[in-house]
């Protein structure tokens, strides 16, 4: 099992390592020839995080820890502007773009706080797939059946991996559809997305104005509760874990278990049981809601009229130079009209209430996070038409809580040797603190 933060801290706070010795074993981790370190990674700061490790061992010998994650190795997604780095976003169209002149608003909250910065992460081109493919810089591996090459999810491929292969403690990525989430679900960690608006988004790449939110990947729902509050600016509240015989759960039964293969959906059951078992009520309900959200977005949603209007001259210029793909995509935004825009504005406030009222009695929405165990990177490679099958797929479950405005954990939910899966914890929008709480509960009763 990975080390949470408040264990990496304990261990800093007794002498028993130094923020010295975890950065150099991580950076060793990253320039190893046998790993995943070149496709993980897109920029290692090597010296700056050497320096910033000594620096937080010094401060810890004068006195008290500047907070839970001071001299710990973190890294961030290629989305996230660093002072004097040009923010590519997993591409190469951005390669002359002029280099940041102050760090985003979350990087610079990070280092206040005492982290070491070891890195970014490679990532989706412009974080526009569920499934973390990138033709420039290569597709790191999942962690499991690492023999077969499977996708690492996306758009936050990278991030996912440098955690799952200790190369960061913890990770910071974005998710506008399941970013967060799906990278997290496939890697066998705990991710979590924030009610998008309680984490500012200066100095971060867009992809959508309306559905972007900034979250961590790491090794707990603890390790995401201290997180969330640094990124937020937030005091650290610990999550209060309630009795499971408190709890009233919502499953529901439209979409989200459609196209499930066996191993999640028994997977899934089993957690469902678990939960049941240590007395938590659990409800199968309809929610005809999540079966409309493919015609709402039948011409490409928010997602693609708000990316459009971010790369629509970029586009026009250098065609050539993005991933097909995503272009392929980006480019659907391009037939929204302005009043087809507001249009689904105001039909999103609508959807989101009628989905509240629904959930008004229950403490969690619970659900898969990706309805399917990794596919391998080849056979996407190989088939546009799998590729876009597959990834409509691996997003459906987790976008549909990002179109809510709410908040959601994924939490590992496999036994150790198989395939790994996410439980998606769910809530409304601003009910963060009472779904990191509830994560507590569960995580502790799936062991």
């Amino acid at each position: 099992m990975l080390p949470t933060l408040t264990e990496l801290q304990t261990a800093l706070n007794q002498g028993e390592t130094t923020s010295v010795k975890l950065t150099q074993a991580a950076l060793e981790r990253i320039q190893s020839s046998e790993g995943e370190g070149a496709r993980v990674y897109t920029n290692v700061y090597t010296e700056q995080a050497l320096a910033a490790a000594q620096a937080s061992d010094l401060l810890r010998a004068a006195g008290p820890a500047r907070s839970p994650i001071d001299g710990l190795p973190i890294s961030v997604k290629d989305l996230f502007d660093i002072a004097g780095d040009t923010t590519r976003a997993g591409s190469t169209v951005l390669n002359k773009a002029p280099a940041a002149t102050q760090h985003a608003l979350i990087v610079q909250r990070l280092i206040g706080a005492g982290a070491v910065i070891i890195g970014k992460t490679n990532m989706t081109e412009f974080a526009f797939s569920g499934l973390g493919l990138n033709p420039h810089y290569g597709t790191p591996t999942s962690p499991w059946d690492r023999a077969s090459k499977r996708i690492p999810g996306g758009s936050s491929s990278g991030a996912g991996v440098s955690v799952a292969d200790q190369m960061a403690v913890a990770a910071i990525g974005t998710d506008t559809g399941g970013s967060v989430r799906i990278p997290s679900a496939f890697c066998g960690l705990t991710g979590f997305k924030p009610t998008a608006r309680r984490v500012p988004q200066t100095g971060a790449l867009p992809l959508s104005f309306s559905l972007d939110s900034i979250g961590p990947l790491a090794a707990s729902v603890s390790c995401c509760a201290i997180l969330d509050a640094i990124l937020a600016g937030q005091p650290y509240m610990a999550p209060v874990a309630p009795s499971l015989k408190q709890l009233r759960f919502a499953v529901p039964s439209t979409v989200v278990l459609d196209g499930a293969d066996d191993h999640v959906r028994s997977t899934f059951e089993q957690a469902l049981a678990t939960l049941q078992a240590g007395g938590a009520q659990v409800d199968v309900i309809e929610l005809p809601e999540f079966q409309e959200l493919a015609t709402i977005n039948r011409q490409g949603g928010l997602v693609c009229a708000e990316a459009w209007a971010w790369h629509e001259k970029l586009l026009e210029q250098h065609a050539d130079q993005y991933d097909p793909r995503v272009a392929s995509r980006i480019e659907r935004g391009k037939n929204i009209t302005a009043p087809g825009y507001i249009e689904l504005l105001q039909t999103r406030k609508t959807w989101i209430t009628s989905v509240q009222q629904r959930l008004h009695h229950y403490d969690a929405l619970l659900m898969p996070t990706v309805p399917v165990v990794a596919p391998t990177i080849r056979e996407l490679q190989d088939s546009d038409d799998h590729y876009f099958a597959t990834n409509g797929l691996i997003l459906r479950n987790s976008t549909i809580i990002n179109f809510f405005d709410g908040c959601a954990l994924s939490i590992p939910c496999h036994p150790s040797d198989t395939a790994p899966v996410g439980l998606m914890v769910a809530g409304p929008a601003m009910n963060d603190q009472h779904i990191l709480n509830i994560g507590a509960s569960i995580e502790a009763a799936l062991g």
